[in-house]
């Protein structure tokens, strides 16, 4: 039996990005990060419920450079997933298909994911 020669499927080394399969990785990412943040907001709750010690331990981490880089992360994670899944609920609706509103909708979610973070962080005193 001969071997068929087959073109292979494209890959990440050749197919070109589109704003679609970015959304899509990113949405995937940001659920991972809330994932995480999840954790990390339990070990906060048990350090609070468990001492004065333990919680300000933690907020020491939480209040350092890197403990607002996190939080930052974790805010525009959860406006991201936010935003983004509602733009897939319509879509599982059948609504919103057209290529011109799917990338309507998806430069709208990186907007409003980055002015509601924005708004979060800062009014919010956080950062």
């Amino acid at each position: 039996m001969e071997s068929v020669k087959r073109p292979l499927s494209p890959h990440l080394q050749i197919y070109k990005p589109q704003l679609t399969s970015i959304l899509s990785i990113t949405h995937r990412g940001t659920g991972v990060v809330l994932s995480l943040g999840a954790l990390l907001l339990t070990c906060w709750l048990v350090g609070l419920a468990t001492s004065e010690e333990a919680f300000n331990s933690l907020q020491l981490h939480a209040s350092a450079w890197y403990g607002k880089i996190a939080l930052a992360g974790f805010v525009f994670s959860f406006y991201f997933h936010l935003a983004n899944g509602i733009r897939h609920l319509f879509w599982d609706a059948g609504k919103g298909l057209e290529i011109t509103t799917v990338y309507m909708t998806g430069y709208l979610s990186i907007a409003i994911s980055i002015i509601l973070s924005i708004l979060t962080l800062f009014l919010g005193g956080a950062i």
